[in-house]
């Protein structure tokens, strides 16, 4: 299965969510912002940075580059998108998730382990968790505060479009502990946190067992691989 990510001016996690992608068994497809199409790919992945330097709003400029004119076109017809950080707030910002994200209500750009609980598993991206799993996710990010009017969220809540939610603290005050959304069809999922740091023993967030041993974001990328040739 070949799965596709976008290189923006700017990105600074697409080589992390390509390895991510290798290491749960698809085909890492790297995707540049000017390009015209997506390669035929089967799944596709908006990686984190700063695209753009984050002028006029994070993920506002890219969510306007010429690729992301067939990221909507395909996202109509189901494609599986997963928006990590940036890719969240460009999927925000292209309207394919509701929402906005704003400046940490701190003012101060944050690195940490988060613990995120999963809230549904009814999207292309989740099914390899189970409903209500507490997992730890590393969060890196100064824009990540999730906002939404109130009959937005309403609309949110009783749709069940939360995909994760904070645990323990709310690092950005982002509304109701938002992580994370799903779309309408579970085939688009966006979030803050970044779960292509957590697939790798190693390399990922520090656990009972060993030092740097988490994994909890590998999930994430398999479930894609499965829903995708189940389909």
């Amino acid at each position: 299965m070949r799965v596709g990510v976008v290189t923006f001016p700017g990105s600074l996690d697409d080589r992390d969510a390509l390895r991510a992608v290798r290491l749960a068994g698809g085909t890492p497809v790297p995707l540049w912002h000017g390009a015209a199409d997506l390669d035929g790919v089967d799944a596709l992945i908006l990686p984190g940075g700063f695209s753009y330097g984050d002028y006029l709003r994070c993920g506002a400029i890219a969510a306007h580059s010429p690729i992301m004119s067939e990221v909507v076109a395909e996202a109509k017809k189901g494609l599986p998108i997963l928006g990590i950080c940036n890719g969240f707030q460009i999927l925000v910002e292209a309207g394919l998730l509701p929402g906005g994200l704003i400046r940490n209500d701190h003012g101060d750009f944050i690195c940490r382990d988060q613990k995120l609980r999963v809230e549904n598993t009814d999207t292309a991206w989740t099914s390899g968790y189970d409903t209500n799993q507490e997992i730890v996710i590393p969060l890196k990010n100064g824009e990540g505060g999730f906002i939404a009017d109130e009959e937005s969220l309403k609309r949110i809540e009783g749709e069940n479009l939360v995909a994760f939610r904070y645990l323990e603290v709310n690092p950005n005050g982002s509304a109701h502990d938002i992580a994370g959304l799903r779309n309408d069809t579970g085939r688009i999922v966006g979030l803050m946190p970044h779960p292509e740091h957590a697939v790798e023993a190693g390399f990922g967030p520090d656990t009972d067992v060993a030092m740097k041993s988490g994994m909890d974001g590998l999930p994430m990328f398999q479930s894609v691989l499965t829903q995708v040739v189940n389909a």
